[in-house]
């Protein structure tokens, strides 16, 4: 078995896969080591429509489009048996206006299997037990048979998601700086799906106590549920996964009557304490990529959309290194995943304290600062001609200051 690589990625899922995409495109020899077997069941299947670009720069978006998943336009938020809407073709910032909603055991599958087509030496069953960085970094695996392998690489991508190998090995985890909570999901039938284009928009359903549901339907009939909560607010309910979300969903209107008829289909599982960061993201001879790096929360499905462009943004650092040039590490990667990590955890702390579902709502009558906000749902985080990626927090407090005031959001910015 050969062993020695230009790159090597630890990991296969989205932010791995196309890494080594983008990396095969220059040339570069590339090996991925996975330490599970695909396809294989994980959370985050509602797509954003940023995403599509790096599918699209990665070569990798025409194999998706032939799964044929349900597209996705916008998104529905529900609280009250009030709702508002986001449609992704109404938004501030030029883009895709629809995108997927991917079980994400087909879409990983479809990324791992164009990489391994474009060239890379993907190996399932793969566990990393030890790296060494710098100069010339060694990466230590057990393959599928249990025997240890060494190779020999250029470069280190980190793409482990929550296996955060490198993290654990280099002491490179930090705290948190988000509230910790917990997720109850699982896949059903029975949906009582909306009609035509609406059949395809993720539904975000708000609770009390700022606790969520979402409904993420697919193109096989089937649809994902969960529910986001703390721990102190899940204490209420059954421990029994599905006894918990049929309570749950019983005391929120209108997801109530449309999952009246849901037949649980998969073992409902749990997470807890899911929000992660690390004290650099890049170093000699190594980087992270993906949820390896951070992961916020489920609410606006950022974490497939954060992983791509991370993906992208390495691949042309990691492709300049192996040319020997120098890259701008801090300015052409590190710079830009803040910028957008930072839009989006601004939006998840405001959804959390209310603020944000108040705009919603009010933004309705306000087109212009809707179709901002809609931009950043897209994905579109990194549009800095966008107040509400430029400015995200003061445009956010801004606006409540507004609401708390008794007046109404402006219809112009």
């Amino acid at each position: 078995m050969k062993d020695v690589f230009d790159a090597t990625i630890i990991g296969a899922g989205p932010a791995g896969s196309t890494t080594a995409a983008l990396l095969r495109q220059n040339g570069w020899s590339v090996r991925v080591l996975e330490r599970t077997r695909f396809p294989r069941f994980v959370i985050g299947e509602s797509l954003l429509p940023r995403c599509m670009d790096t599918l699209e720069a990665a070569g990798t978006l025409a194999a998706v489009e032939r799964k044929g998943y349900i597209v996705k336009r916008g998104a529905t938020f529900l609280q009250d048996g009030e709702r508002c809407t986001y449609d992704f073709s109404e938004q501030f910032t030029r883009g895709w206006s629809w995108t997927w909603q991917v079980p994400r055991a087909s879409f990983d599958d479809v990324l791992a299997s164009e990489a391994r087509r474009v060239g890379a030496d993907l190996q399932f069953e793969a566990e990393v037990t030890a790296v060494d960085v710098g100069d010339e970094p060694v990466v230590v695996w057990r393959d599928a048979n249990g025997r240890e392998q060494r190779t020999r690489t250029s470069f280190v991508v980190d793409a482990s998601g929550y296996g955060r190998v490198l993290p654990r090995l280099l002491a490179l985890d930090a705290p948190s700086r988000l509230q910790e909570r917990a997720a109850v999901f699982t896949h059903v039938d029975g949906d009582r799906r909306p009609a035509g284009d609406e059949a395809g928009r993720i539904w975000v359903v708000i609770h009390e106590d700022a606790a969520w549901i979402w409904v993420i339907p697919f193109h096989d009939g089937r649809t994902s549920i969960g529910v986001v909560a703390t721990p102190d607010f899940l204490a209420r309910y059954p421990s029994d996964g599905e006894q918990c979300l049929r309570a749950v969903i019983d005391g929120a209107p209108g997801v109530r009557e449309r999952l009246a008829d849901m037949q649980v289909v998969m073992p409902p599982k749990r997470i807890q304490g899911y929000s992660c960061r690390v004290t650099q993201m890049h170093g000699p001879g190594y980087c992270m990529v993906g949820n390896a790096t951070e992961f916020l929360d489920p609410v606006f499905s950022s974490g497939v959309t954060l992983a791509l462009e991370s993906a992208r943004l390495a691949a042309g650092c990691v492709d300049a290194e192996l040319r020997g040039d120098r890259p701008d590490w801090a300015r052409d990667f590190e710079a830009p995943m803040k910028l957008g990590t930072d839009v989006f955890r601004t939006f998840v702390e405001a959804w959390y304290r209310g603020d944000l579902p108040r705009i919603f709502f009010n933004a309705e009558k306000a087109p212009n600062i809707k179709r901002m906000i809609c931009s950043v749902l897209a994905g579109y985080v990194w549009d800095e001609e966008n107040p509400f990626v430029a400015q995200h927090d003061r445009k956010i407090r801004q606006l409540i200051r507004l609401l708390d005031s008794g007046a109404s959001l402006p219809e112009s910015r």
